[in-house]
C-alpha cells in the first residue's frame, strides 16, 4: 500500500463525507497530508478515527475558512512548515445554496463562489512554487456532474463547479512545463453525512435513503465516498502520469 509513500498532499472539506475518504485513503497509501476544514467541522473527529486505524499516519490539521484568500497563504505555508513540500492538492471545499437564479442574492454568490471557485484559485496559486519544486505534481479539483448537466434551484452552486472545469482545463495548459498535472473529479450522487443529515431532518433515516428507488445515474443507486476517493487516488498517482486536463465522471453514468 504504497502508492502513494512520501508524497504530501493538502485536503481541504477534508471533514466531509468525500474529503475524509480521501484522506483516509490517502494515509492508507503512505501520504502524509495536510487536512483542512471549518473550526466547527468534526475534522478532529476524523483525524483521531484516521490514526485510529493508522497510528503511523502524518496528519496536519489546519482549521481555516478557504473562503477567505488569506487562508490559502496560511494552508501553504502550514504545509511547508510541517512537511518542507507539497506534491498534492486535491480542492475539495463546497458549500451549497438552493435559490432560483431569480432569487438569488449577492451574500449567497460571493459565498457560493468563494468558496466553491475562488478558494480553489487561491490555494492553486499559493501552492504552485512548491507544487513547480515536486518531481510528479498533482493538482485535482473536484467539481461535480452538475457542472455540465445543471438542473433548476441550485444554479449558484452549478454555476461554480462549471468553473471548476474550466479553472482545471486552464490550468493544466499553464503548468505542463512545469511537470504539474491538473484534473478534474465530477462526482455524482453519493451519499455523504451531509444527504444523510438532511434526509433525517425530513424525517428519513439513512437506510430510507438507501432503499429509495434511484433514477439520477444507470446504476440506480448512491455511491459511496470511498468510490470517489479511489478515483481521486489514482489521478494523485504516478499511475495517472500521461493525464492531465481531463474531466473524471464518477457518476454511476448520471442521466442527462
Amino acid at each position: 500500500m504504497s502508492r502513494l509513500a512520501g508524497k504530501i498532499a493538502i485536503i481541504t472539506g477534508a471533514a466531509g463525507g468525500i474529503g475524509s475518504a480521501t484522506a483516509l485513503l490517502f494515509c492508507e497509501e503512505g501520504a502524509s497530508l495536510v487536512m483542512v476544514d471549518l473550526p466547527e467541522s468534526p475534522l478532529q473527529t476524523v483525524v483521531d478515527g484516521i490514526l485510529k486505524r493508522i497510528p503511523s499516519a502524518q496528519i496536519e490539521i489546519v482549521f481555516a475558512d478557504v473562503g477567505q484568500e488569506a487562508s490559502a497563504k496560511f494552508i501553504a505555508e502550514t504545509a511547508l512548515r510541517r512537511f518542507q513540500k507539497i506534491d498534492i492538492l486535491v480542492n475539495n471545499a463546497g458549500v451549497r445554496a438552493y435559490e432560483a437564479l431569480a432569487q438569488t442574492t449577492a451574500s449567497t454568490w460571493e459565498k457560493i463562489l468563494s468558496v466553491n471557485l475562488l478558494s480553489y484559485a487561491y490555494l492553486i496559486r499559493e501552492c504552485l512554487p512548491y507544487l513547480r519544486a515536486s518531481e510528479q505534481a498533482s493538482v485535482i479539483n473536484i467539481s461535480s456532474t452538475h457542472a455540465v448537466n445543471p438542473r433548476s434551484g441550485m444554479g449558484q452552486y452549478d454555476v461554480a463547479k462549471a468553473g471548476i472545469v474550466s479553472l482545471t482545463k486552464t490550468l493544466a495548459f499553464e503548468e505542463a512545463v512545469h511537470g504539474i498535472r491538473v484534473n478534474a473529479v465530477c462526482p455524482g450522487l453519493t451519499l455523504t453525512p451531509f444527504h444523510v443529515k438532511r434526509a433525517q431532518a425530513d424525517g428519513k433515516t439513512e437506510q430510507d435513503l438507501r432503499q429509495e428507488d434511484v433514477t439520477h445515474n444507470i446504476q440506480k443507486r448512491w455511491s459511496e465516498p470511498r468510490e470517489i476517493a479511489y478515483p481521486i487516488l489514482w489521478l494523485a498517482s504516478n499511475e495517472a502520469s500521461f493525464i492531465t486536463g481531463s474531466v473524471l465522471m464518477v457518476d454511476g453514468g448520471t442521466r442527462v
